[in-house]
C-alpha cells in the first residue's frame, strides 16, 4: 500500500524535532552535528537569529503579494544582489529547478530576439545536476534522470567532463549557451579549475554564445567567496542561484546582465510565489550577513581548518577514506566503502553527511560552524570510520 507521502525518497529513519545552529535534535533528545545543512541550504545553520527576526517581523506585516504589484522587499534584495555581483537584473523563483527553467528560456529568447531562432542548443557536462524539471533532467541527460520520463526535451548537447576537444567540436551555428556548475555537487564535489572557467569565458566571447553558471549549490558563500566563479576572475551572462540564499526558506533567483535578459519582457515569464515578501525579507537578511568580507574571510579560515583535520582523518583511516577535495565549505570525502555505508555509520556516530556520485560523501556544514564544532565533527567521523573498519 502506498504511503501518504509519495515514496520517491529513500529516507533515513531519523526524526528531527529541533535545530539550533549546527546541531539537530531527534525525538529521543539525541543531538547530531549537521554537516549537510539540508544539502547546502541552511547557510547560517538552524534557527539563525538574524533570519528568525527577519521572518517574524515580515510575517507580522505581510506574507504574500502577487507580482501584479510592486514588492519593496523584492526590490531591496534584487538591488543587493545587483550591487554585489555582475548582474544588472534579477528574477526570483522558489527553487534551483525553477531557476534552471528560466535560465534556459532566457538564453533561447535572447537569440530569438536577435533573429537567430535556430540557436537553441545548450551544452552541458557529464555529472551535472540542474534540477528535476523536464528542462533540468534533459540538461543532465543521465539515464537515472531521464529514464521513463520521455520524450526528453530536445536542445541539449551532453559532453564529457574536461574534454576540451569535444567541447570545441560541439559548438556550431545552433549553439546558444554553455551551462556549467563551477563546482559540481551531486556529481561528486568536482571543482572546475580556474583556468578552465576562464577558458570557457574566452570561448563564449570568441564564439558569441552565452555562459550560464549554475551556482545553486556552490554559491552564496559556500566556496568562501560570495560566488564560486569569483576565484577565476570571470563573470557569466546568466547565473542560477537558490539553496543557501534563503537560509532554509524556499528561495531562488536568476541573475543576468542587461544584454542577456533583453528578451524577457512583460508576459514572457512569471511566478505565483517567486519574490514574495517573506522569502525576500529572509534572503536580504541572509545576504547582509554572508556578503560581508569579514564573514567570507572567516568561512575561508574555517574551511582551511576543516581541510587540515580531514587530511588527518584520511591518513588515520586509509581503509575508509581515500582523499579530500572541494573548495571552501563544499567538501567531498572520497570513500572506499559505498558512500551510503559511510553516511549510515555517521548517523550512528551522531554526525550528518550527504552522499554523492563518484564514491563521495559531502560535507556542507553551516558557513558559521565553529572550530570547536569542526573538531567534534572530526571526532565523530573518526568513530564512524572505526566502526566500519571493525564491522
Amino acid at each position: 500500500m502506498i504511503s501518504p507521502v509519495l515514496p520517491t525518497y529513500a529516507r533515513a529513519p531519523l526524526h528531527f524535532v529541533e535545530g539550533k545552529g549546527t546541531w539537530l535534535t531527534d525525538e529521543t533528545g539525541r543531538r547530531f552535528l549537521d554537516l549537510g545543512s539540508g544539502i547546502a541550504v541552511n547557510a547560517l545553520g538552524h534557527a539563525a537569529p538574524e533570519l528568525v527576526a527577519a521572518l517574524t517581523e515580515q510575517a507580522n506585516k505581510l506574507w504574500h503579494l502577487s507580482n501584479l504589484y510592486e514588492i519593496p522587499q523584492q526590490e531591496a534584495l534584487a538591488q543587493k544582489l545587483v550591487d554585489e555581483t555582475f548582474a544588472d537584473t534579477v528574477f526570483f523563483t522558489n527553487s534551483g529547478t525553477e531557476a534552471c527553467e528560466l535560465a534556459v528560456k532566457m538564453a533561447r529568447k535572447y537569440w530569438y530576439e536577435k533573429g537567430k531562432p535556430e540557436k537553441v542548443e545548450i551544452l552541458t557536462f557529464a555529472g551535472c545536476f540542474h534540477g528535476r524539471s523536464s528542462a533540468a533532467i534533459a540538461a543532465s541527460g543521465a539515464v537515472k534522470m531521464v529514464k521513463g520520463f520521455g520524450p526528453v526535451l530536445p536542445g541539449f548537447v551532453h559532453l564529457p567532463w574536461g574534454d576540451h576537444d569535444a567541447l570545441d567540436a560541439a559548438i556550431n551555428d545552433n549553439t546558444a549557451a554553455i551551462l556549467i556548475e563551477p563546482i559540481q555537487g551531486e556529481g561528486g564535489i568536482r571543482p572546475l579549475p580556474d583556468q578552465c572557467l576562464q577558458g570557457l569565458r574566452r570561448l563564449c566571447d570568441e564564439k558569441g554564445i552565452l555562459l550560464i553558471l549554475d551556482e545553486v549549490q556552490c554559491g552564496v558563500g559556500r566556496s568562501g567567496k560570495l560566488f564560486a566563479h569569483e576565484y577565476a576572475g570571470v563573470t557569466p551572462d546568466i547565473m542560477m542561484v537558490a539553496k543557501g540564499i534563503g537560509g532554509g526558506f524556499p528561495l531562488g533567483a536568476v541573475l543576468a546582465t542587461e544584454e542577456a535578459a533583453a528578451g524577457m519582457v512583460v508576459g514572457t515569464h512569471g511566478s505565483t510565489y517567486g519574490g514574495n515578501p517573506l522569502g525576500c525579507a529572509v534572503g536580504l537578511a541572509l545576504m547582509n550577513v554572508v556578503s560581508e568580507p569579514a564573514f567570507l574571510e572567516t568561512v575561508r579560515a574555517r574551511a582551511g581548518f576543516l581541510r587540515q583535520k580531514l587530511e588527518g582523518l584520511v591518513a588515520a583511516h586509509p581503509d575508509t577514506f581515500e582523499s579530500v577535495r572541494g573548495v571552501g565549505l563544499m567538501i567531498g570525502l572520497k570513500t572506499k566503502p559505498a558512500p551510503a555505508d559511510v553516511v549510515k555509520a555517521g548517523y550512528d556516530a551522531g554526525v550528518i553527511t550527504v552522499p554523492a556520485a563518484d564514491n563521495i560523501v559531502r560535507l556542507l556544514p553551516p558557513l558559521n560552524i565553529t572550530e570547536e564544532e569542526i573538531a567534534e565533527a572530526i571526532d565523530r567521523l573518526d568513530k564512524a570510520a572505526t566502526a566500519l573498519e571493525s564491522a
